[in-house]
């Protein structure tokens, strides 16, 4: 019975983390939903401020405490491995949830582009965005990453093996093509509001601090695999020569 329970909450996790990036695509895009980041709720410019940066910064604490591999270590004392990362999956899909429910409209208008042409390139970028999102997931292994191989695992009596590292297709690119997708479909509008603009720019920020905190995880635990990957292929700009990282270990003082 509890195999079935693990893999009945791991199921149900992933059906939230799905609806919670559908909602995404339309809160960013002002389509279907009814709440977007240009009609949420009314109020002035003060308050939405405070309360958008709050939900911002719950959003940002939640997905980068969580993802450390030292409150990973203390959080699995608390709730069984197989069901860890589904709990990450859940908890950031539950407040993006809260941030679309409680976002405050920003509605000043920063740009508009009326031109036929220049609307049709920046809504094509906004889809090619969220494509490369999806996409990239799937180029090292989706179910993983959303916690669902994890229960799998688990439904069926065998241990958990981590994933070997390899980079495939567009992490042949860059390094964080998930992160690149979420930019370019997070500035790729057509009209761009106050309120856009400061989730724009906030998740940008935060995109930006997560990847140093993520790397450093990644060459602690790849060692010379990931450095040398580093050294090689740049972190979100294609064509871009990265920073020559030494391929040798760095030994402390």
């Amino acid at each position: 019975m509890k195999r079935y329970l693990t893999f009945g909450y791991g199921a149900l996790c992933y059906a939230v983390f799905l609806a919670s990036f559908l909602y995404a695509v339309g809160f960013v895009g002002n389509i279907v939903v009814p709440r977007t980041v240009d009609h949420g709720i009314t109020a002035s410019i003060g308050e939405a401020v405070v309360v958008n940066l709050i939900l911002l910064g719950l959003f940002a604490v939640q997905h980068s405490v969580m993802a450390r591999p030292a409150f990973k270590r203390m959080w699995t004392h608390i709730v069984p491995p197989s069901v860890e990362r589904s709990t990450y999956v859940l908890l950031s899909s539950l407040l993006l949830g809260l941030l679309y429910w409680q976002w405050r409209t920003m509605p000043q208008v920063i740009w508009h582009v009326s031109a036929p042409a220049g609307r049709y390139v920046l809504l094509t970028l906004f889809w090619a965005g969220w494509a490369i999102v999806l996409t990239s997931t799937f180029m090292i292994n989706h179910f993983d990453l959303f916690g669902l191989r994890q229960v799998y695992l688990a439904w069926r009596g065998e241990p958990y093996r981590d994933l070997a590292f390899r980079t495939t297709l567009f992490y042949r690119v860059v390094r964080h093509p998930i992160m690149v997708g979420f930019i370019v479909a997070f500035w790729a509008t057509p009209t761009m509001t106050a309120g856009h603009l400061m989730f724009a720019l906030a998740t940008t920020g935060y995109i930006l601090i997560a990847i140093q905190l993520e790397e450093h995880d990644l060459v602690a635990g790849l060692g010379d695999s990931y450095r040398n990957y580093r050294a090689e292929v740049p972190m979100l700009i294609p064509g871009l020569h990265p920073h020559q990282h030494s391929a040798r270990p760095h030994h402390a003082a």
